[in-house]
């Protein structure tokens, strides 16, 4: 990811202001250049997750064509490895196949040792969600804003009456009665 100057600017003038020890707040253009940068961060990283995307469904139509397109999908391999590309077990059992090329065979070598760090570090540790800049004084977080009262639940909004118990939806069962006695003839 790459910054121009005018994002490096503020960058520089943010980090700065955070590391202060006073408690002044920011004026409403460095708010605002903060609240852009923070737009432009997040643009890139979608744009990062789109371009990922198209690259490993690239791989994943060269891993299909295999063997015929042995060259291409172990170079595309390397550099989705060399990228930070974890693999899954279809990468892993397609250069099994292939491993009597010596290209494949070191290609397994690194992916299984990939794989292997992948799955200690995914049982070793939960994963922590990302959340947007939204701390800035000033800012756009119109819905935690502490000055903004909240909105009080209308009298309305409560059901008239309580919710109704399994024993008055469904009834017990009465047992049948038995047949009457008297039409009976006795013999």
């Amino acid at each position: 990811m790459a910054f121009g100057a005018d994002e490096l600017h503020v960058l520089r003038r943010s980090l700065a202001h955070a590391l202060q020890s006073s408690t002044a707040p920011l004026t409403a253009v460095e708010v605002q250049d903060c609240l852009r940068l923070a737009a432009s961060v997040d643009d890139a990283v979608q744009e990062a997750g789109r371009l990922r995307a198209f690259l490993l469904a690239d791989l994943a139509r060269y891993r299909a064509a295999l063997p015929g397109s042995l060259s291409g999908y172990l170079e595309l391999l390397q550099d989705a490895l060399a990228a930070g590309y974890e693999p899954v077990p279809d990468d892993l059992a397609a250069l099994r196949a292939l491993r009597a090329n010596p290209v494949a065979a070191a290609l397994l070598e690194r992916a299984q040792t990939v794989a292997e760090r992948s799955v200690r570090r995914r049982l070793s540790t939960a994963p922590a969600p990302r959340t947007r800049l939204l701390t800035l004084a000033g800012g756009t977080d119109k819905e935690n804003d502490p000055a903004r009262p909240k909105p009080e639940p209308r009298p309305d909004d409560r059901p008239g009456r309580p919710i109704p118990t399994p024993g008055e939806v469904f009834p017990p069962r009465r047992k049948p009665s038995p047949p009457p006695e008297a039409g009976r003839a006795a013999g």
